[in-house]
């Protein structure tokens, strides 16, 4: 069998989905330099950190934190962008293996109860053939060893891409959006509520305003990449 893995490989060889250059045998997804370069946020290990300070008086959050900054035209977004439009899934697993090792270190996700990622309307889910955050949802969910849970939360109506609004349109685009199935298995529980690049924290924010009815529910948020 390895033998037809080094043929194949010689023939169609796995790139870099930063930099397009042949993969070593030993790197996947992307290669050591790019890695490299990657603009790591560090905030798993830190308390009051950036994202935390944007949620303030919005959201009452345990903890936030995301693997990596998000700047425009950059090896992030264009990393994010193959996972989101391109189907490139592995993205998402390479991602949340990363962030979940954090999680695991930094200790301050230890009590975590299950992952929520936050949902595509079903239309859009149907039409793209997948949520670009379920790998990174199941990997996380794999190093913090606890369920990871796609459809206690539903988006219930779809709105135009939230890319190029501004702070306030998008605001009131999200509002009302979301849904919880099941309030009774959120009860007394801590939940990590997951998306992949925050930006104004507007979705995340209409997805608290469901989730708020629930008794004695905790949560905390894990991102891909935060926008400064």
């Amino acid at each position: 069998m390895k033998i037809f893995k080094d043929v194949f490989a010689i023939f169609f060889p796995e790139v870099c989905l930063g930099c397009n250059e042949s993969l070593a045998s030993h790197e996947a997804v992307i290669c050591i330099n790019c890695r490299h370069d990657l603009p790591l946020t560090n905030f798993s290990f830190e308390e009051n950190n950036l994202i935390e300070k944007s949620f303030y008086g919005r959201i009452p959050l345990e903890n936030a934190t995301s693997l990596f900054y998000f700047f425009k035209k950059g090896n992030v977004q264009h990393l994010i962008h193959q996972l989101k439009y391109r189907n490139q899934q592995q993205v998402g697993t390479f991602i949340g293996d990363w962030l979940g090792e954090q999680l695991v270190e930094s200790k301050r996700f230890e009590s975590m109860d299950c992952i929520i990622p936050v949902p595509l309307h079903p239309k859009k889910l149907k039409k793209r053939g997948y949520n670009q955050v379920t790998t990174f949802g199941e990997s996380l969910a794999k190093k913090l060893e606890i369920p990871y849970q796609e459809h206690i939360l539903v988006r219930i109506s779809s709105t135009k891409t939230q890319t190029k609004k501004l702070r306030l349109e998008r605001w009131k685009n999200v509002q009302e959006l979301f849904h919880v199935n099941n309030n009774a298995a959120l009860e007394n529980k801590h939940i990590l509520l997951i998306d992949d690049v925050i930006t104004t924290g507007a979705t995340l924010e209409a997805c608290y305003d469901a989730l708020s009815h629930t008794k004695n529910l905790k949560i905390s948020i894990a991102c891909m990449a935060y926008t400064k």
